[in-house]
C-alpha cells in the first residue's frame, strides 16, 4: 500500500511537472509544456563542470580563444543578444555567462544550461559567416538554453534510465541513491542526447526573435541554413533525424522572417 501511495505521488509529480513551460509567451509563438523533473540548479551545477572540462581539454589543445579578433567578433555579437534575453525570461540576464571559441573545424556552436557559450571557428573559417548569420547561430543555442532543452532530455532520460520507482522514492525522500547516480551522468546526457524536433524548432523561433531584437536581420537565418545545408550534404532525411530537415527548416524560417521583422527595425532605429 505504502509503495502503491509512492508511485500515485509520483504520477501526480509528473502530470503538475508537465504543465510547465520555461519561458514566456512572445512573437515567435513557443509556450509548449515541458517535463522538467531535475532541479534547474542540479541541471546548471552539471553543466558548468561538463563545459569547464571543455575549456580545460580545449586549452591543453591549445585551441582556445586562439584568435582575438575571431573571440572579440563572437563575444560583441553573444552580448548583444544576451542583452535581450529578458524579454523571453528575467531571471536569465542574471546568469553567470561565458562566451569563449574553440579552434576547430566543425561547423557548430552551443550554450549550456546557465548560460555557457562556446564557438568553433569552423562557422567563420569554413562558413565564412557574416555578423548576422552568427547571431543566428549563437541566438539559436541561446534559445536552447533559455527553453532549459537539456534540463528536458536529461530528465526524460532519468525516468527512462531509472523508472517510476526511482522517481517515487526522489519526490517522497525514501532514497537518494537513484538521484546521485541520475546527477553523475548528466554531464555525458547534455552531449550524448540530441535535441528533439520540436525542441530545435522552438529555438529557430525564439533564435530568429532574440536576434531580431538585437538589430541582427532576420533573412541572415535563411542563408546561414542554406550554407549548411549546401555543407553538408548527404545528411538523413527528416524522419531519420532528430533535427528537421534543412527545406523545411528554411520553409519556417522565412515565414516567421515577417513577424520578427518589425522588431529588428526598431532595434536598428534605436542605435
Amino acid at each position: 500500500m505504502k509503495y502503491f501511495s509512492l508511485i500515485i505521488v509520483a504520477i501526480t509529480t509528473l502530470q503538475f511537472s508537465g504543465c510547465a513551460t520555461t519561458t514566456k509567451d512572445s512573437v515567435s509563438g513557443v509556450k509548449r509544456s515541458q517535463f522538467m523533473l531535475l532541479p534547474a540548479a542540479s541541471v546548471d551545477k552539471m553543466s558548468a563542470q561538463a563545459y569547464n572540462q571543455t575549456i580545460q581539454e580545449a586549452n591543453k589543445k591549445q585551441a582556445l580563444n586562439v584568435d582575438k579578433a575571431q573571440v572579440d567578433r563572437v563575444r560583441a555579437i553573444s552580448n548583444r543578444l544576451i542583452a535581450q534575453v529578458g524579454v523571453f525570461r528575467p531571471d536569465a540576464s542574471k546568469w553567470a555567462w561565458e562566451v569563449n571559441v574553440e579552434k576547430n573545424d566543425q561547423l557548430n556552436a552551443y550554450c549550456m544550461p546557465g548560460g555557457k557559450i562556446m564557438v568553433l571557428t569552423g562557422m567563420m573559417d569554413k562558413l565564412q559567416a557574416t555578423d548576422d548569420e552568427l547571431a543566428a547561430v549563437i541566438g539559436h543555442e541561446i534559445a536552447h538554453a533559455l527553453r532549459e532543452h537539456g534540463r528536458e532530455r536529461m530528465s526524460q532520460a532519468y525516468v527512462q534510465q531509472f523508472g517510476l520507482q526511482a522517481l517515487a522514492s526522489m519526490v517522497t525522500g525514501a532514497s537518494g541513491g537513484a538521484l546521485v547516480k541520475g546527477a553523475g551522468m548528466g554531464s555525458q546526457l547534455f552531449f550524448a542526447l540530441p535535441n528533439g524536433r520540436e525542441q530545435e524548432r522552438e529555438s529557430d523561433r525564439i533564435g530568429l526573435e532574440l536576434a531580431a531584437r538585437a538589430g541582427f536581420n532576420p533573412d541572415a537565418a535563411v542563408t546561414l541554413w542554406e550554407k549548411m545545408s549546401a555543407a553538408n550534404k548527404g545528411a538523413p532525411p527528416e524522419f531519420l533525424s532528430t533535427h528537421p530537415a534543412s527545406e523545411n527548416r528554411i520553409a519556417d524560417l522565412k515565414a516567421l522572417a515577417p513577424k520578427v521583422r518589425p522588431l529588428y527595425e526598431a532595434a536598428k532605429a534605436g542605435k
